[in-house]
């Protein structure tokens, strides 16, 4: 399939709204795993998909970097999966994963993010798809997002 890049249109807008990102029409996509630390510490990582065994190279990721730890997550398929649970089985001294209630991305400061990730990425214009996953790549590997994740969990006990 020949992809012959974006088609731009040019609109007039006032400068309190935002822009609308262009799009090409194609169904490409990159999947970015995020996690933060109660210490400031944090991992993001991309992948081509988002599947079980993505989750699980993530999971193993994870504990290398933070040794132990549990992992706060929404309940997609893909985080409950066979692959999953028996992962977690072969690393219960160290991994353990619980769910986020059902429809409360409130309290998952990862998702604070990937807000501020969409806003300032996906104003530019990249001349390609691979362009674009290297931008992303490089902005959740330096960007610092300081966010205090025991004040998202606390929103359950308001």
């Amino acid at each position: 399939m020949h992809d012959s890049g974006p088609t731009t249109k040019r609109k007039w807008i006032s400068k309190e709204k935002r822009p609308v990102v262009t799009v090409t029409g194609s169904h490409s996509k990159t999947i970015v795993f995020g996690a933060l630390s109660v210490n400031g510490k944090q991992l993001f990582r991309q992948h081509d998909r988002f599947d079980s065994h993505s989750f699980t190279t993530y999971l193993e990721e994870a504990r290398k970097k933070f040794k132990k730890f549990i992992m706060f997550v929404d309940r997609a398929a893909q985080h409950r999966s066979k692959e999953v649970r028996e992962y977690l089985q072969r690393n219960v001294d160290n991994v353990r994963i619980e769910y986020f209630p059902i429809g409360s991305p409130e309290f998952n400061a990862v998702e604070e993010c990937w807000r501020q990730g969409k806003y300032n990425l996906l104003s530019e214009h990249y001349p390609n798809f691979q362009s674009l996953k290297q931008v992303i790549s490089n902005y959740y590997r330096t960007r610092r997002f300081n966010l205090d994740i025991k004040k998202y969990l606390l929103r359950s006990m308001n």
